[in-house]
């Protein structure tokens, strides 16, 4: 897959902030640097809401910022300088082949992300799997949509449920899903290529969404149906900003909200399934 590059110029103190801002548009990594960062945007997907919003931004903070367009190619290199492992209390640590054991953990999973690129948020994994700590998964039906490497789905898999599908738009994350579950002993994950009706299961016990806001949004109808009863949706990829907005939405389309969780300037959200609802 072929990608622009924006290099942006600026106090890197400004970083957290603006990637936050800019996390509801199409880019999919932002790489920090000393200078700035870099946000990654899939060929395509490079409308002009981007240009816009970068310049609106502009006149709220200094930072410059360039635009580059990158051949698609191996970004397995690229992933090894900037997949950092994630370590969440002591019960969870997610790592890469290349990274040292993570002794004390109750769960350690081995990721190998292959993918052209991830989300490089790892606020958003934290979260979602710090909600998942207090989930019981023993017997239940889970879906993990936008599965990226797969790491929710492995993790929903350990932690006993019966069966999880997984599905992502991009070919390389089903293909990393595929890889990272028989890599981590995860036969019972199911992973396919393509978008929320591509699914073939229903009457989900747990749903995990660790996306962006609008994919979320634009889901929460069909989500909803896809959930039995009193069933568990898990939602992260949105900001502190977003809160009242995703806060009303998911009660409108017939959630109740049970827990809000917070790292830095990201939040998940754990809902439940109300006897009826949109």
């Amino acid at each position: 897959m072929d990608y622009y590059q924006y290099t942006i110029t600026t106090d890197p103190a400004n970083n957290e902030v603006l990637i936050a801002l800019l996390s509801h548009l199409p880019f999919d990594t932002f790489e920090e640097n000393e200078t700035g960062f870099s946000a990654y945007v899939p060929q395509g997907l490079d409308a002009e809401e981007v240009l816009a919003e970068l310049e609106a931004l502009q006149e709220r903070f200094e930072f410059q910022f360039d635009k580059t367009y990158i051949k698609g190619q191996n970004w397995n290199e690229i992933w090894e300088t900037n997949f950092h492992p994630v370590v969440v209390g002591d019960f969870c640590g997610i790592r890469a082949d290349f990274h040292p054991a993570m002794p004390g953990v109750e769960h350690e999973l081995v990721i190998n992300p292959k993918m052209a690129f991830g989300t490089g948020h790892h606020e958003t994994t934290f979260l979602v799997i710090e909600i998942m700590q207090g989930i019981q998964f023993a017997g239940a039906n889970v879906l993990d949509y936008g599965c990226g490497t797969g790491v929710l789905a492995i993790l929903a898999s350990r932690l006993g449920a019966a069966h999880i599908e997984a599905v992502d738009i991009e070919i390389e994350s089903y293909l990393n899903t595929v890889e990272n579950s028989q890599h981590n002993g995860a036969g019972n994950v199911q992973a396919f290529h393509g978008v929320l009706t591509d699914v073939p299961g229903t009457a989900f016990d747990i749903i995990l969404a660790n996306i962006n806001r609008n994919v979320i949004l634009d889901s929460l109808s069909p989500l909803f149906k896809l959930l039995k009863p009193a069933g568990l949706l898990v939602v992260s990829g949105f900001v502190l900003d977003d809160e009242t907005l995703m806060t009303e939405s998911l009660q409108n389309q017939g959630f109740t909200i049970l827990e809000t969780k917070r790292k830095n300037n990201w939040l998940a959200m754990k809902t439940q399934k109300n006897g009826a609802g949109g």
